[in-house]
């Protein structure tokens, strides 16, 4: 693929082609005011005459055909003949020949909200995702040499990087062992800025921000996960309980021995762990029996 790259374009100033221009003017019309034939002038004269005012018409057509205004954070491709001849980016009234042909670039960001796009992330679960764009043109002579419309370029492949990026992870992973597109904002975001940079490369495109802005699961299988989220939920809520709820035992049984507060056999340490399981794991409020005897 011939890859185009920007150059600076020859142009000249705009405000001293126009000092030009009007001095030009300023010729023209003396000459025509001191030129005028008389009334009985010959004809020759009166040709001579209307060729020098049809002349000074054309030549000031000519020059003004050449100005162009360049505005801030904008370009201007020029071309010759279907031959690119630079980039102008100098800001105000330029000029050029008349016959190279002026087609105007912004250079300023610009932001895109994309469409929400259904895909199907690492475990085959069908998702919406959307994102928005921050991107300029930073290499005008690629935006506009080397792909048809860079503009929908754009559209295309944030639309493709978003689905890429999105298949690369899981929705969600309640074992935290995986970046998911529900936890992981900052790696996605940073994944999608450099897949899309990669793929806008070509068209002399740089995108500055990239971010995830909608992320769900799709409607027809959005009740059932929901359900699956509350059952891991739960599962992890659980495991997490019965693990402090574990180490608690052990250090109670450790401080009761160290502190030598009470001698417990096996039997009657099976059944401390075992109350203090339940009390800890419950649901509900546990309501004690208390021993007034003895404690055998």
């Amino acid at each position: 693929m011939n890859v185009s790259r920007e150059r600076s374009a020859k142009s000249y100033s705009g405000y001293l082609m126009l000092l030009v221009m009007l001095a030009l003017v300023a010729l023209a019309v003396l000459a025509i005011a001191n030129g005028a034939p008389a009334n009985g002038a010959p004809k020759s004269a009166k040709l001579i005459f209307a060729g020098t005012l049809v002349g000074s018409i054309l030549g000031l057509l000519f020059f003004a055909a050449g100005f162009f205004m360049v505005q801030p954070n904008q370009a201007a491709v020029i071309t010759l003949f279907g031959e690119y001849r630079g980039s102008e980016r100098t800001e105000g009234l330029r000029w050029v020949w008349p016959w190279m042909m002026r087609k105007k670039i912004s250079a300023r960001a610009h932001n895109i909200h994309s469409e929400r796009v259904k895909i199907n992330d690492l475990r085959g679960n069908p998702i919406e995702i959307a994102c928005n764009v921050v991107w300029r043109v930073s290499d005008t002579a690629q935006a506009s040499f080397d792909v048809d419309d860079y503009k929908e370029f754009v559209n295309i492949q944030i639309e493709a990087g978003l689905r890429t990026v999105g298949s690369r992870h899981p929705y969600d992973d309640f074992e935290g062992e995986e970046v998911t597109l529900r936890s992981g904002g900052d790696v996605i975001n940073r994944e999608l800025l450099v897949e899309l940079n990669d793929r806008l490369m070509v068209a002399g495109i740089t995108v500055d921000e990239a971010g995830l802005t909608h992320l769900a699961y799709a409607s027809e299988i959005a009740s059932a996960m929901l359900k699956r989220q509350q059952a891991d939920a739960i599962i992890a809520a659980r495991k997490k309980i019965v693990l402090g709820a574990v180490g608690m035992v052990e250090d109670a049984l450790t401080k009761l021995k160290d502190d030598d507060i009470v001698e417990l056999d096996a039997e009657r340490r099976a059944a401390m762990v075992s109350n203090l399981l339940v009390v800890l794991c419950g649901e509900r409020e546990a309501h004690p029996v208390v021993n007034a005897g003895s404690l055998y």
